[in-house]
């Protein structure tokens, strides 16, 4: 099956300190595939470099075919490869449906009323807070709100940066439950988290990255099966 995403002997980093040691990792479409490592793997720098925030000295990302080694970030966007950035990042002086509306800024302007209804009914939640300040709802509230944002730019790849960070264990429940629902919907995911156990239970492929290298690359049951990886790279 051709990769969705295809990205090939990537280097990258921040000025003279590279972050990312020639890394090569795949998505094929319908697939969700984890990415693991621990904090400062480099995997917010993989995503942050495909997503075009930061420049590759090296190496090639190829979307659907085309390459957007070093695109602009519209240029990304435009592709339909969208990131949902850690940390949220949403505007907090902003209502619920305004920040909805933005994620369709570049990419599915012309049906935003028709995304913005899908996006709802996903998330209830959001729908009953659609005027209500972004600011001040709860962090799992602003993660729903990040997500949605997100679909509304008709992702064909929706990379998730860390998404249960800070989230209570039953709110990390129901976000793992909504990724398995988009994923039965067609949507592809790149799925970037620590939370090891709940990654590797939904997802068909996983890489492990260790200091801006892939150290494995497999199913998740080989990837259980190996007790030296468990220990070494995922502290399991």
């Amino acid at each position: 099956m051709t990769a969705l995403l295809e990205i090939a002997g990537l280097k990258s980093g921040y000025g003279r300190v590279e972050v990312l040691r020639g890394v090569d990792l795949n998505v094929r479409s319908g697939e969700i595939v984890a990415l693991l490592g621990s904090n400062g793997a480099g995997k917010s720098t993989l995503n942050n470099t495909v997503s075009g925030l930061v420049r590759a000295t090296a190496g090639a990302v190829h979307f659907d075919g085309a390459n957007l080694t070093n695109a602009h970030c519209r240029a990304v966007v435009q592709a339909g490869l969208i990131q949902v950035p850690e940390g949220r990042r949403v505007f907090p002086n902003l209502s619920v449906r305004e920040n909805l509306e933005l994620g369709a800024y570049v990419r599915g302007r012309e049906r935003r009323a028709t995304n913005l209804e899908r996006v709802f009914g996903i998330f209830p939640r959001l729908a009953e807070r659609r005027a209500q300040a972004a600011g001040t709802m709860s962090g799992g509230e602003q993660q729903m709100l990040a997500i949605g944002r997100g679909l509304m730019a008709e992702p064909r790849l929706l990379v998730l940066d860390e998404p249960s960070l800070g989230l209570s264990p039953l709110l990390v429940e129901e976000l793992f439950a909504l990724i398995e629902t988009m994923h039965r919907d067609g949507l592809s995911l790149l799925l970037v988290e620590q939370n090891v156990a709940q990654s590797l239970a939904i997802a068909d492929r996983a890489y492990v990255l260790e200091n801006g290298s892939v150290r494995f690359h497999g199913t998740p049951a080989d990837l259980l099966a190996s007790t030296e990886l468990k220990q070494a790279y995922l502290g399991m």
